[in-house]
């Protein structure tokens, strides 16, 4: 988990110095400098490293109009999967995008299933998702078929969330197709900016729309108002038992209960008090495989979870400890992991267990869950109440772990005494070293380490464990970013 940019909760003036205090930063500037990097270099990492969340940007429209090839073209690489027929999109997709020196997120959207509500319920349940976790939108209309339908559903959408819009028309390959683009300012969304997402023609001035219509930096989505609810997901497969899980800590019938799976289909949120302290719990729909291979209400419910995760201060993962760990267990872990959320594991219905149960399942959590070892562990039921009251001790934990933050000084004199006594191996006769370090952000923390040449990722996870070791860090993912000195002498063109 290598420069991944997560949300933070900061203040507007630690997107200058990432989480660095203006004493700090001066300090950490003049030991860059001593060690020959260059100074723009350094910034630059930091404001990576350290920035808040980064603006989103959604790509909607019906089916077949391009939007996995804009999504291609905007981040300069083939991996949104393109073929010449609807629906092929099958998954929501993130990827990080850079125009004019300023990054964003681009969220590709697809899935979109004829169902028995039809093809514009569909497109509209999608598109509504996209649009409320964006910060502004590109509109993607086929410039050769005109406004249909379906795009005047998706028009109505946009006008009622009130997000900034731009106006794609594409499939505009020459000069002749731009009177069929001109067309379009009928939707009455502004200016269509004609664009041959296959071709590339016209992107670049559409992409410099975009960057007017997005904020420097987007609204955050907790944490906004001091001392207000913690926000915590609950999430996994379905019937493990997040809604009963729900009831019990809420001490009252809050959310629907049966034994058949996928009764949740929306985020439920509930707010409830534990412990003298009031949390906004929210019970998500199960996630029962790959999102690419569900269709119709599942599809759509993984989604919304999704979007739970995102918002979300803590992701409490279920699992059914009565079943082997499953492939989609561990892709939820990921989930979380990913969306850089503190995370407590709780392993529900263990009264059921025996003792060979339990043996096992001490063996499958050794394997198949190893990478997240710092993830405070519960064992509770949600029918009887076991072990309830260790819940939010468990939230409170990985809560702070997750808002930690070491002064650069500490952090330096550890990376020193670390790199000494376990120095990087030696690669082609060089020994690469760690120089010097910083943390540039929390929410989850957020390292940059700036070395004299390449650090192999083995070294990373080395590194990581015993930050870990030194400091803590339990219920929260780390993320590292390497900087490699350029060769003295060498300039930036």
């Amino acid at each position: 988990m290598n420069d991944h940019i997560q949300p933070d909760g900061s203040a507007a003036h630690e997107y200058e110095h990432g989480a660095l205090g203006d004493a700090e930063y001066a300090e950490f500037m003049e030991l860059a400098a001593v060690e020959g990097f260059d100074v723009e270099d350094v910034e630059g990492a930091i404001e990576a490293a350290g920035h808040g969340p980064l603006p989103v940007l959604a790509v909607v429209g019906r089916p077949n109009v391009g939007k996995s090839t804009l999504v291609n073209r905007i981040i300069g690489r083939r991996e949104a999967v393109v073929e010449d027929k609807p629906g092929v999109t099958r998954d929501r997709v993130t990827y990080e995008a850079e125009w004019a020196g300023r990054r964003f997120k681009v969220v590709d959207t697809g899935g979109w299933e004829q169902d028995v509500l039809g093809i514009d319920a569909s497109v509209a349940a999608q598109a509504e998702y996209a649009i409320e976790a964006a910060d502004a939108v590109v509109f993607v209309v086929d410039a050769k078929v005109g406004a249909t339908d379906t795009d005047e559903a998706v028009v109505r959408l946009l006008r009622k969330a009130g997000k900034p819009v731009v106006l794609c028309a594409n499939k505009v390959d020459g000069p002749s197709g731009e009177a069929d683009a001109s067309y379009l300012w009928s939707l009455g969304l502004g200016e269509p900016h004609p664009v041959s997402a296959l071709h590339g023609r016209g992107t670049g001035d559409m992409l410099d729309a975009v960057l007017e219509a997005l904020p420097e930096a987007p609204a955050q989505s907790f944490g906004a108002a001091v001392g207000g609810p913690r926000r915590i997901a609950l999430i996994g497969r379905p019937n493990v038992g997040k809604s009963s899980l729900l009831n019990k800590v809420a001490g009252e019938e809050r959310v629907v209960v049966n034994e058949m799976a996928g009764t949740t289909r929306d985020p439920v949120d509930e707010m409830i008090e534990l412990g003298g302290v009031t949390w906004k719990f929210v019970d998500t729909a199960g996630i029962r495989k790959r999102v690419h291979l569900q269709q119709g209400a599942d599809y759509y419910a993984s989604l919304r979870t999704a979007a739970a995760v995102e918002k979300a201060e803590v992701a409490v993962v279920l699992i059914d400890a009565s079943e082997n760990i499953s492939v989609q267990d561990q892709r939820i872990v990921t989930m979380a992991v990913e969306a850089g959320r503190a995370m407590v594991i709780a392993y529900n219905k263990w009264d059921t267990l025996d003792e060979e149960r339990r043996y096992y399942l001490e063996r499958e959590i050794e394997t198949e869950l190893a990478q997240v070892a710092w993830a405070p562990r519960v064992n509770v039921s949600a029918r009887t109440g076991r072990h309830m009251e260790k819940l939010v001790p468990a939230i409170e934990t990985a809560l702070a772990g997750w808002e930690t933050r070491v002064p650069t000084g500490r952090l330096n004199a550890f990376l020193g005494e670390l790199v000494a006594a376990h120095p990087h191996p030696v690669r082609g006769g060089k020994q690469p070293r760690i120089l010097f370090g910083t943390q540039a952000g929390t929410k989850p923390p957020r390292f940059v380490l700036f070395a004299s040449g390449f650090i192999e990722a083995g070294y990373r996870r080395f590194i990581e464990r015993r930050l870990r070791e030194e400091f803590g860090f339990e219920g929260t993912p780390i993320h590292i970013s390497v900087r490699v000195r350029e060769k003295r002498g060498a300039k930036k063109k």
